[in-house]
């Protein structure tokens, strides 16, 4: 498989395995199941709910022998109420104990968006901190701090347009290792990449299927899918590989890492098959074609009558 590879040499499977959507004892078993079957990279976040069911996974897994904890690259991410300076730490803390380690190979801001502490899902426009009462340099700052204190190995953002990344580069001592965003075909974020890659940062696509299976709330209706796109049935046709192969190998192969969400143990074990699929010029030529500039995670759940989600993205074009 390939791997990304870090300035101080550390190197993170292209191919993870995500963990949202994913209720306490399937995620358990999920997760279990994927390392026990190859996976080397597991992706998490305090948000999801379900941490606490993740680290009884690693510590039941670790426990066994087989396989040692810094064999894992593990994920994490800070949630939007803790981006105070003082809620930093703690919450990095808070999810260290629930995923039962000692470190994060990869910590990262979730999104650029503030909430009061004591809110975990906005309903109106109080329930933000603006940037001037929560700057995104002072929450950056103690991401780094983070890792000085040896708690995380690697930090960076989520959800973070090449604007915001730059207004963060130019205040900040040391710029951020990844940039976590949604990618796939109908989303290809090509300027994006470029910036990332000229900065050296490294991205990870994820949704790349096309999150299916997130709330109906969060759909929109008559929702294009990735699945059932006719150019990459034709490609699955052409590899005698699954639809779900095709799209994580074109993520691996524009040299981002990719994390695929699964609890069903066949596809997980599929979705890590999908490296020996080998598309082709034409292959890639034709998927390049697909692109439609079409989010399916919107930012319209922190809409509020302050707050829109092309103030998130920093793109018009952007949109459902």
């Amino acid at each position: 498989m390939k791997t990304l590879k870090f300035k101080n040499g550390d190197e993170m499977p292209a191919i993870g395995l995500g963990t949202w959507k994913s209720g306490k004892e399937e995620v358990k078993k999920a997760v279990k199941f994927a390392l026990n079957n190859g996976y080397r990279h597991i992706d998490c976040a305090a948000t999801y709910g379900n941490e606490d069911a993740v680290g009884e996974a690693f510590s039941e897994v670790f426990n066994e022998g087989k396989i040692k904890r810094e064999e894992v690259w593990i994920t994490s991410k800070l949630w939007n109420n803790a981006h105070k300076k003082k809620d930093v730490i703690p919450a990095l803390k808070k999810t260290l104990k629930d995923l039962q380690l000692d470190y994060l190979d990869l910590y990262l801001i979730h999104w650029p968006v503030a909430f009061k502490p004591d809110v975990s899902f906005p309903e109106n426009d109080e329930d933000y901190l603006s940037l001037e009462e929560a700057p995104l340099i002072e929450t950056w700052n103690m991401m780094l701090e983070a890792k000085k204190q040896g708690l995380v190995k690697h930090v960076g953002v989520s959800n973070f347009s090449a604007m915001k990344l730059e207004e963060l580069m130019e205040e900040a001592t040391e710029d951020p290792e990844m940039n976590q965003v949604e990618l796939h075909p109908y989303l290809q974020q090509n300027e994006l990449l470029e910036f990332c890659s000229k900065n050296k940062i490294h991205v990870t696509a994820f949704s790349p299927l096309g999150s299916g299976d997130r709330p109906d709330g969060m759909k929109a209706k008559d929702e294009p899918s990735l699945l059932e796109n006719p150019v990459i049935k034709k490609i699955v046709k052409k590899h005698g590989a699954s639809a779900g192969q095709v799209l994580i190998k074109w993520s691996e192969t524009r040299g981002t890492a990719v994390i695929p969400k699964s609890t069903n143990e066949s596809r997980i074990r599929e979705n890590l098959q999908s490296t020996g699929v080998n598309l082709d010029e034409s292959d890639l030529k034709e998927i390049a074609e697909l692109d439609k500039h079409f989010r399916y995670l919107t930012g319209e759940f922190f809409v509020t009558q302050g707050n829109s989600y092309e103030n998130i993205y920093d793109d018009d074009d952007y949109k459902s």
